[in-house]
């Protein structure tokens, strides 16, 4: 089966959710530019997908998750699975990992 160059969907499941880290800074606010190796991940991001919700096991009924899609993010610093999707470097993660939303 040939690939195709077409963009394709990702679809997290359960309680998982696909996280766009933001960028790091490359410059302090006194002007000075970071070098790559200084630079901290940023533990902020935008929701790109989420999953169904997680499964409650005593009635069979998924538990809607409690962010959306385009949501704005912090997470704890080692959460998440890094992931490389049409180029793009994303962080699948649950939702446990999110610490809070940013209105």
């Amino acid at each position: 089966m040939a690939k195709s160059d077409s963009k394709f969907a990702v679809r997290p499941l359960h309680d998982k959710i696909l996280v766009k880290r933001d960028e790091a800074e490359t410059k302090t606010s006194s002007g000075i530019f970071l070098p790559e190796t200084s630079k901290d991940k940023p533990k902020t991001g935008t929701i790109q997908a989420v999953g169904d919700g997680a499964l409650n096991t005593e009635t069979g009924q998924r538990i809607p998750l409690t962010v959306k899609k385009g949501d704005k993010v912090i997470f704890s610093s080692y959460s998440g699975t890094e992931v490389k999707i049409n180029d793009q470097e994303l962080l699948i993660m649950s939702e446990d990992d999110i610490l809070a939303v940013i209105d």
